[in-house]
Formats: structure tokens, sequence, C-alpha cells
């Protein structure tokens, strides 16, 4: 019937407007330091089965295939892409990227205590000496005691925070920056402010040194910037719009259809 190209017809465009959605805010995301961009999924509903395949005893008999007819499209999930953004050289000391592995996370703690996973690693010394967001969140664990006269203040690419207290000292070690995995990093719930939360379906932080059994190490001094390409998100944008419309002149054609067959009636 055409009743089911309406309604087929319909999922498809509610399909292609979600999927306009994210990449609408992928693109607004294109400079947002460490954030990643999501991957559509969608599966086709169920089927009615008109005529089963394979019966035996038919008239003609044995049928190598059946007639279903299916009822649309829906989006069943989101996957964050974790691939690396380009690295930003920023010229500030504080700042951290994570090179060399596309899953590990840096760590800060919310506050109500819990902690939270970030790819962004734009920090900043508060007036306490301490490294923090720029919304003020620690990172975990916490590096305090940097002094305001601190010289040559460097994050070695196996995490230490290291600084000169006079020209020609001897070096100090403020604390040292740990990485964090997950057995499935596209189970982390976005939380916004470009911080995750792990869930049980990302599984437990496993918390390492950097550059240390497998996670990456620490390039000083940049930030990792946002992993979507513009130019790929307008093409993906243009084939979404088309296959709304495409979508659109299903239905129109199935009311014509219908207004075809109410006519005949008269």
């Amino acid at each position: 019937m055409m009743i089911r190209a309406l309604w087929s017809a319909a999922t498809g465009m509610r399909a292609q407007q979600q999927n306009i959605d994210a990449i609408a805010n992928d693109l607004t995301n294109v400079n947002t330091n460490g954030y990643k961009k999501r991957l559509l999924n969608f599966a086709d509903l169920m089927y009615q089965s008109v005529r089963a395949s394979g019966v035996q005893g038919a008239a003609d008999g044995n049928r190598p295939v059946g007639i279903q007819l299916g009822h649309g499209v829906r989006l069943v999930g989101t996957t964050p892409i974790f691939t690396t953004g380009s690295a930003d050289e920023t010229g500030l000391w504080s700042d951290m990227m994570i090179n060399g592995n596309d899953t590990n996370f840096f760590s800060v703690t919310l506050a109500d205590g819990t902690p939270a996973y970030t790819r962004d690693g734009s920090f900043r010394v508060n007036d306490e000496g301490e490294l923090t967001t720029s919304e003020g969140l620690s990172l975990n664990p916490p590096i305090t005691g940097i002094p305001t006269g601190a010289i040559d203040p460097t994050i070695t690419e196996s995490g230490e925070v290291q600084y000169y207290t006079e020209t020609g000292g001897d070096i100090q070690t403020a604390g040292q920056v740990m990485l964090y995995s997950f057995m499935n990093p596209a189970g982390l719930d976005p939380m916004g402010d470009n911080l995750w939360l792990e869930t049980a379906s990302s599984g437990a932080a496993v918390q390492g040194t950097p550059n240390e059994n497998g996670f990456g190490s620490i390039l000083g001094g940049y930030v990792e910037t946002s992993n979507v390409d513009a130019i790929t998100e307008m093409v993906n944008m243009i084939a979404a719009q088309r296959s709304y419309e495409f979508n659109s002149r299903s239905i129109q054609a199935s009311d014509e259809m219908l207004q075809t067959v109410n006519s005949l009636k008269q």
C-alpha cells in the first residue's frame, strides 16, 4: 500500500534530519580543542513477510526467494571517531597534547569529586600554583606548588612538570601528569565542556604514565585541535540534504498515487 511508502519515507526524513543535526554540531565545533566528530549508525526497520522463501509443497515448487517489504530506517547509535586532531602550537608551556595514542585522556576532578576525562590539554596555573582547566577544574592527580617566579617551566614527554627556581639552579619537579585509557572509549558519556564521563559500557579507567606501556607521550606547548574536516562535513551535509529531498518526493509521489486511486471511485 502507498500508506507504507508514506511512513517509510517519513522515517527516512527523520533519519536525515538527525544526520544533519549531527553534522551541524560537528561543524560548530570545528575550532573546539580535542573535539571528536561523531558517526551516525542507521539500521533498517522491521519487515513484513508477504511470502516466505523455501515453502515446501508450494504449487510452483520450492521458492528460492520470498517477498519482504521494509518499513524504513532508524538511528541506532552515534559513534565518536577518536582520530587525533592537528597539533596547534600555542607557545604556552602549560598546554599539553597527547601524542601517539588516539584514545588516551587527561583526567580532571569535577566539583562533586567525580573524575571526568578530556582530550583538551589547555591548562592554566591558578593563583595557588595549581594546574587547572579554564573552568577551574583540577588536573587528576593534581599538580600543585608551581611558584609564581618559576623559571622555564616545561612538561616533558613523560609528563613531568619541571621548572627552575633560579638561573643555573637545580631543576625542580612539581608533579606527574598521568593519562587514562578505556576498554571501549566509544562508550564514554559526553557531558559538554570537552568532558567525558566513565560508564559501564566504557569500562573502568586505566591509569598509565605517558610514554610507557603503550600510553602516548606529552607534547608540551601544543593543544590538539578538533578532528572535524569542514570540507568533508559540508559534502556530507549536501548528501544528507539530497537524501531528505528524495524521501520528501517519495511522500509526494505516494500522495499523488493515493489521489489517483481515490479519483477512480468517482
